[in-house]
């Protein structure tokens, strides 16, 4: 850094510019060796505590190195504090031989390159830092302190680690946030801390009290926040639109607080804006969950509810009453789900667009030909492991659903060449297709599909009984496609 810009921001505060000139001063002599250990010594408590940055200790790992500057060092505080600890720097020695501070010795004109650039380049190569890294740049001068502190690089936090204390990274951060408007942060509208499983509902409260305009949350993963936390989240920011908590298994139900509740209509479920809700792996949500949550996030477009194992097709016509607007459904691995569940999402007819109903073996060609006769523009469809599906419901799929793009039906044994020969004569736009494990399938129904089927992109084919010729034909008429096989002799 240039000479100007060399020095902390924290030597700004009350008090430290005598602490920063006694430094100075300390360079006018030539130090015995008994004066240098002493100055060691003081130099390891020249350090003032502020709120201003946080320290990267509270973004990243206690175990990461502390920073360095040249041959005299000063380490931010490896132990995860509640405050920010600014170090005030030892002065650099006589002989600068690091390279970084030769620059500093050079005359003004010969700064750094970075130097050299706007503000508003700085601030666009900001831009591309992550949380932790960006509170780094913060800590390194004056300029760069102003640059990170832009309140356009605070529109997401995205913080991830096992280790990281993540409640009091994000009350350290909303707080530095709230300075020019008091108690909020009026420019934050994504917190991303998927992974952190030191996360605790303490932390999420924090989240819903500062963070008003928060539009998107990502939790998956943190497995110790509870249903009370995401209330208070739901309830505090009306304009949240996109929640993950995909892995948090204490999570049972979406809603507002009781003190919410009171305070709306008897309309308040209506108030609630969330449009993508993923609750994969939330083992233990069930069909009066569900309900709650359909009876309340009406404006739901996109729903994943993958592995979710106690959902039955009760569930599934709750959320129909309610929730008309989905486009985006998944139940996979909900073994409860059958034929009858499917004629309640047909129910969502021609707004349908995706449905993954994969290893759902209670499903067969009954509840298909429901999904197909009323949901024509289903654009994918994920029926893997459905071992009641035949011929039968991939014809009947294939002539109702024409505009289908990607078809998954590996490990449905039931279906065969001829259920390939009707699909590829009806659905020309099919680019992703997947055969895994399909017993009955042979190279007659693989060229069929390549023959009509040009912008086909993906082919599984893998465990099926294909010949390399077969393979080879699809290749010489389906170009751009990859082909996953296990056949040794095809490469």
């Amino acid at each position: 850094m240039g000479a100007n810009n060399g020095k902390q921001y924290g030597s700004e505060g009350k008090g430290s510019s005598s602490i920063s000139s006694d430094v100075s001063s300390s360079t006018d002599h030539t130090p015995t060796q008994a004066q240098k250990n002493v100055a060691t010594s003081e130099d390891s408590d020249l350090s003032m505590r502020t709120l201003s940055t946080p320290s990267p200790a509270l973004i990243c790992p206690p175990t990461l190195p502390g920073f360095q500057n040249g041959r005299g060092s000063s380490t931010s505080s490896s132990s995860i504090t509640g405050e920010t600890v600014a170090m005030v720097h030892s002065p650099p020695p006589t002989r600068l031989t690091h390279p970084l501070i030769r620059l500093a010795s050079r005359p003004q004109k010969e700064q750094a390159s970075i130097e050299r650039l706007p503000d508003q380049s700085m601030v666009h190569i900001f831009s591309f830092l992550p949380t932790n890294q960006l509170c780094r740049c913060a800590r390194v001068c004056r300029r760069w302190y102003n640059l990170a502190w832009d309140p356009r690089l605070w529109r997401t936090i995205r913080l991830t680690g096992e280790t990281i204390n993540v409640d009091r990274a994000l009350k350290v951060l909303t707080r530095r946030l709230c300075q020019d408007t008091p108690n909020v942060c009026l420019m934050l509208e994504t917190v991303t801390v998927s992974g952190c499983r030191r996360l605790t509902d303490r932390g999420l409260y924090t989240i819903a009290q500062c963070c008003p305009e928060l539009r998107r949350l990502e939790v998956s993963g943190c497995y110790n926040i509870s249903n009370e936390a995401v209330f208070d989240v739901v309830s505090l920011c009306p304009n949240l639109e996109h929640l993950d908590v995909s892995g948090c298994s204490k999570v049972t139900c979406i809603s507002l607080t009781r003190e919410a509740s009171i305070k709306l209509s008897p309309l308040h479920g209506k108030q609630i804006s969330i449009r993508y809700l993923d609750m994969t792996d939330c083992f233990v949500l069930e069909d009066e969950g569900l309900h709650t949550i359909a009876a309340h996030c009406t404006q739901l477009t996109h729903l994943y509810l993958r592995r979710c194992v106690r959902l039955t097709d009760e569930g599934l016509r709750y959320l129909m009453v309610y929730c008309a607007s989905i486009k985006e459904l998944s139940v996979s691995d909900c073994r409860f789900v059958s034929d009858f569940g499917l004629r309640e999402i047909a129910k969502l007819e021609s707004r349908l667009r995706y449905l993954s109903i994969a290893h759902c073996g209670r499903v067969t060609d009954v509840g298909i030909r429901y999904v197909a006769k009323y949901c024509g523009k289903l654009r994918y469809l994920n029926a893997r492991g459905c071992e009641g599906l035949t011929d039968h419901g991939v014809e009947y799929l294939a002539k109702n659903c024409a505009k289908l793009k990607s078809l998954d039906i590996g490990k449905c044994p039931l279906v065969s060449d001829t259920g390939l020969e009707c699909l590829a004569l009806n659905c020309f736009n099919l680019k992703r297709l997947s055969l895994k494990s399909c017993e009955s399938i042979t190279g007659q129904g693989l060229q069929i599909v390549a023959a009509n089927c040009f912008d086909l992109q993906m082919l599984n084919v893998q465990d099926c009984e294909v010949s390399v010729e077969a393979l080879r034909f699809v290749k010489r008429h389906c170009k751009r496609c990859v082909i996953e096989h296990t056949n040794p002799a095809f490469f």
